[in-house]
């Protein structure tokens, strides 16, 4: 009895940690508006929970976007702050310049997505 018991305990462990999911491509997200220009500040970003995508502006006027996936075990990022995208889980965290891995335990960079600016908004190309 006491081995089912942990067994459920741990699935719903990894569960958690896995809460994310839903990593989109970039073909589904094609078009999209994911944010608008005015409300991703400088050296930071925005997370868009809907979309699953974090907008970054790490230099005046030069936006990126990457998955808020995280590459470790899958959970939705949960910041942006100094200039990196963190995730809550494990405390990994990623560059808003190329979504690389700064700290681990994640050791594969955020999936980049290609953007430009339009009419103030900014979409995925």
């Amino acid at each position: 009895m006491l081995y089912g018991g942990a067994g459920v305990l741990g699935a719903a462990a990894l569960a958690g940690c896995g809460s994310g999911g839903g990593e989109k491509s970039a073909e589904d997200l094609k078009g999209k508006e994911i944010a608008k220009a005015a409300d991703v500040p400088v050296g930071g970003g925005k997370i868009n929970g809907t979309e699953k995508v974090v907008v970054t502006q790490p230099t005046e006027g030069t936006f990126k976007a990457f998955t808020a996936v995280c590459t470790h075990q899958g959970c939705t990022v949960g910041s942006v702050a100094k200039g990196l995208i963190n995730c809550a889980c494990h405390g990994s965290e990623f560059k808003i310049t190329d979504g690389s891995v700064a700290k681990g335990p994640a050791d594969r960079p955020l999936r980049e997505y290609p953007v430009q600016v339009k009419n103030g908004g900014i979409v995925v190309t």
